[in-house]
Formats: C-alpha cells, structure tokens, sequence
C-alpha cells in the first residue's frame, strides 16, 4: 500500500480555521490550537445567542406595547387581556410595529381593548 503524506490536507483545515477567527485578539487568530479553541466557543455562542436574539427581540416588542398602551392609560397586561377578550388575534411583533407606525390605528385597538376590560 502507499504511503500517504497528508501535509496538504492539515494545511487546507488549518488555513479554514485561521480564515474564521480572523479578526480574534492575540494567539486566538494566529496559532493554530489556540485558535481552533477560539473557533469552537465562537461558533458555539454563534449558536445560542441565534436563539437568545428571539427573545431579546420578544421583550423589545413587548417592551414598545407597554410604552404606547401605557400613552393611552392601560397596563401591558390590561391591553393584551382586552385585546384577547376582544377576540383580536394580533403577535407582538405587529402590535409593535403598529404602536410605532400608525399610532391612530394602534389607539382604535386601545379603546376597543379598555371596552373589554371595563365593560
């Protein structure tokens, strides 16, 4: 059987490596098993903070109905209880962008939450 000398291919993973912690402070771009460390944990957080990001962006909406419900005189949790009595099945994503772009349409989902709420 041949013998087979491999230094192509470590060199080819190595380069890949080094190409994806570039931008890495001290060793961690420039010496290969310490950057290979820093490319594990980096694509690791990569990972988890993809799913983070969902709920940072869960509580910025609610955060911003809570700022315009309240402009109106109703809680967070009083407004989406209307709006749920109410039968309006809008996310928080909408409510949101609504909240910030059409503030008149927004305010006519306010007074018809207060209904269900009071009333």
């Amino acid at each position: 059987m041949p013998r087979v000398k491999r230094g192509v291919t470590s060199h080819h993973r190595h380069k890949k490596v080094l190409a994806l912690t570039k931008g890495h402070r001290a060793t961690k771009h420039s010496l290969y098993r310490r950057a290979h460390e820093s490319m594990l944990k980096s694509l690791s957080y990569a990972y988890s903070h993809r799913r983070e990001r969902k709920g940072d962006m869960r509580r910025l909406w609610i955060l911003r109905v809570s700022a315009a419900s309240r402009a109106h005189g109703l809680t967070y949790g009083q407004f989406m209880n209307g709006l749920k009595r109410s039968g309006v099945e809008i996310n928080r994503k909408m409510l949101a962008d609504m909240a910030v772009r059409e503030p008149k349409s927004f305010a006519n989902l306010v007074t018809l939450a207060r209904e269900k709420v009071t009333g």
